[in-house]
């Protein structure tokens, strides 16, 4: 059985190709950003891509979607920025709110910046969580690690689920299923696609889990992987962060050197499929990469969303391994606590 989404600030299609994995079925895709537009046309041509600004998105005919799911701008709550929060002109969790309110969906999911958890933002989040009680949900939050879920980078996210009592009551965070490989498991044919000999040896170098990919804003930020700090992080795994190549190294780049990551490989290392094309020039391109919620964990937050939907719990046996408990008795809801807020450790 599919269930239908609406998705906000669909970007380069992260969070939209997991929730595809998932099965979930997309009834539109609302995003501002032209080339973006381009990029989930090109790859999916049967999507209903809305060229849109969310603020003034017509969703009347959307009312009552099984889910409306968004990674709304994360500047305003980034280590990386100034940390404005509310005050920050590109804040759309209230038009966001605004929706829910309009639609009416089974189900919400919104994506953020790990930064969005701590201290500084205790407040808004509470008036987060306490607005979308108001509108009849049982909000829950958590920050989980990408790594966790095959994604071979460390790349937290804060991650925003809402379910109407009936379906709150079976709602459980995904588990960890499976590590990331290193960056040169992952990359190393594609580092030796274009005839370097030292692609191998690179390989062995590269050992380590990739970190959080950084991809710009529209008002500053280029085509490289991050903060000198990052860069630094990268230069550990055999990586010059300065710059994204156009083309892999060739038989002429020296073995021993250290290789730029060119687009397919950062979009590797978010975990979207090698068939994915981004559209754009390199900076408009790399930001819908490096901006991007990594397919597979959205796939495991869509389908712990689905069991719930479906009044399954999951279990783990003597063995360790995880499985579904169909839960077929009526289910009569419980009085609970207007915010359950499940904050992580």
């Amino acid at each position: 059985m599919s269930f239908s989404t609406v998705e906000l600030c669909a970007g380069g299609g992260g969070q939209a190709l997991g929730l595809e994995m998932a099965g979930f079925r997309h009834e539109a895709l609302v995003e501002y950003e032209s080339h973006f537009c381009t990029t989930l046309r090109t790859n999916r041509p049967h999507w209903n891509t809305v060229h849109d600004d969310i603020r003034f998105f017509k969703c009347e005919k959307y009312t009552g979607i099984d889910l409306l799911a968004g990674g709304v701008p994360c500047p305003p709550f980034s280590i990386a920025g100034k940390q404005l929060g509310a005050d920050d002109q590109r804040d759309m969790f209230p038009a966001a709110l605004e929706l829910v309110q309009k639609m009416k969906p089974r189900a919400v999911l919104l994506e953020n910046v790990p930064g969005l958890a701590s201290k500084k933002f205790e407040h808004y989040r509470r008036n987060l969580l306490a607005s979308l009680s108001k509108l009849g949900y049982q909000p829950e939050w958590n920050v989980l690690q990408a790594a966790d879920f095959g994604v071979p980078q460390l790349r937290p996210r804060f991650i925003l689920v809402a379910l109407q009592p009936a379906d709150a009551e079976f709602f459980e965070w995904p588990v960890p299923s499976c590590p990331g490989r290193s960056v040169g498991e992952t990359l190393v044919d594609l580092m030796g696609a274009n005839g370097w000999p030292g692609a191998a040896a690179w390989a062995g170098r590269a050992m380590g889990i990739a970190p959080t990919l950084v991809g710009g804003s529209k008002l500053h930020g280029g085509p490289d992987l991050g903060p000198t700090r990052a860069k630094e992080q990268w230069r550990k795994l055999a990586v010059d962060g300065m710059g994204i190549a156009d083309a892999a190294p060739d038989e002429t780049f020296p073995e021993n050197g250290l290789p730029r990551l060119t687009l397919n490989m950062v979009a590797r290392i978010q975990s979207f499929p090698d068939e994915w094309k981004f559209v754009g020039g390199k900076t408009i391109a790399y930001r819908q990469v490096g901006n991007a919620f990594p397919p597979l964990v959205a796939k495991a937050v869509g389908l712990a969303i689905r069991r719930a939907f479906a009044r399954k719990r999951t279990f783990t046996n003597s063995n360790g391994h995880s499985k579904e408990l169909r839960l077929l008795e009526k289910y009569q809801p419980k009085e609970t606590a207007a915010v359950r807020g499940r904050q992580p450790i």
